[in-house]
């Protein structure tokens, strides 16, 4: 079977660009931070206010991210952002992008997530829970 993948379309403005014209670089990081919201959307999950109401699930925080830069890219130009869950583990998970213009690789991105809820003891802070199973069916593979 092959995994689950969503794509977020981007066309990036004048504002996303450094004074050389190429994008800076934390765009990205908040390109597909939008490609994870959206990766849950398309896949069937309500936004994350229904999901606090129904599943007391906050959303899913960003443990730890990684980005490898292939090619620039510049104002003017869309790009696709291909979103999928690489692995799931018990309270985590790892979101991997891979960011095109058309057939050219930009860059591609891992971020190591969690689910979360409001902690039980402490309002004031978070907790990381396992990944409901119902998450993981709605999300892992791609229907035949």
């Amino acid at each position: 079977m092959q995994r689950k993948t969503v794509q977020y379309d981007y066309t990036i403005s004048f504002g996303d660009c450094d004074p050389a014209g190429i994008v800076f670089y934390p765009n990205y990081s908040r390109w597909m931070d939008a490609s994870s919201v959206n990766f849950f959307h398309n896949c069937g999950l309500p936004p994350w206010r229904e999901m606090q109401k129904t599943h007391g699930i906050l959303g899913t925080p960003l443990l730890e991210i990684h980005t490898k830069f292939h090619q620039p890219a510049t104002y003017g130009q869309t790009l696709q952002i291909y979103t999928s869950v690489s692995e799931w583990r018990a309270k985590v998970f790892i979101h991997k992008h891979v960011v095109m213009r058309a057939q050219d690789l930009i860059c591609e991105g891992e971020e190591t997530r969690v689910f979360c809820i409001q902690h039980p003891e402490n309002p004031d802070k978070i907790k990381a829970i396992e990944i409901p199973e119902e998450v993981k069916r709605l999300c892992e593979f791609e229907s035949p």
